[in-house]
């Protein structure tokens, strides 16, 4: 569908939009009433278009950005481009998608990583951990694993709830992932005890890290 105007989407995206979704989005602190799976099918229908995406997401609308990120070419994104766009994404899905379908599949990942990684806007560092996390499972060549672990050890009880999360994340995963370090990671989470009260539903894995990592291991192993 060549040729849309961000006029047209825009007025496509504000006809999807529920009342009872925001309300719902907005307590995780995202402020868009759209449907995603009706937003990835408007995304299907557009097929990638990197113009269209830059557009939509110079609108500053939070669902006009989601949509931005479904439709963009992540490799066509410059560096500093994505800089700029992760210091715009506050709301926390913009975020994590900008991170997981777009950073991390574009050239500039592991620069943006090392830039991000001691930001002091913690909302960026937490992009910078995610990042790391990736590497911790998938490519741990080269990672101080037990020097992030220190790092952790020291920061994360106290980190802004964004940062803290994405340190969590990194604690698990190293101890999912690296036998060697897994009685250090569960001991961490014992001791620093963050997200230990998190209300977990049924069917659901704590994010409790030590809990977390058990199960994990134990299904790998099942």
């Amino acid at each position: 569908m060549a040729g849309t105007t961000v006029a047209e989407v825009m007025a496509e995206l504000a006809a999807l939009e529920d009342p009872k979704i925001r309300e719902v989005n907005e307590k995780h602190g995202d402020d868009h009433g759209v449907n995603l799976g009706k937003l990835r099918a408007v995304a299907k229908r557009l097929k990638t278009q990197q113009e269209l995406a830059r557009q939509l997401w110079a609108t500053g609308d939070t669902a006009a950005r989601l949509l931005a990120l479904l439709i963009c070419r992540p490799k066509a994104f410059e560096r500093d481009e994505l800089d700029t766009m992760m210091r715009e994404a506050r709301v926390p899905k913009v975020h994590d998608w900008l991170v997981n379908y777009v950073v991390k599949k574009g050239p500039h990942a592991e620069e943006l990583r090392l830039a991000w990684f001691a930001d002091p806007d913690p909302v960026v560092a937490s992009a910078g951990w995610a990042l790391t996390t990736e590497r911790v499972t998938k490519k741990p060549e080269g990672l101080d694993l037990p020097g992030l672990l220190d790092l952790i050890e020291v920061g994360m009880k106290h980190a802004p709830q964004r940062l803290q999360w994405a340190m969590n994340h990194c604690l698990a995963q190293i101890g999912i992932d690296h036998a060697e370090h897994r009685a250090r990671a569960i001991g961490i989470g014992e001791r620093l005890e963050v997200l230990k009260d998190y209300p977990t539903s049924p069917g659901c894995t704590s994010p409790f890290a030590p809990i977390w990592i058990d199960e994990m291991v134990r299904r790998q192993h099942a």
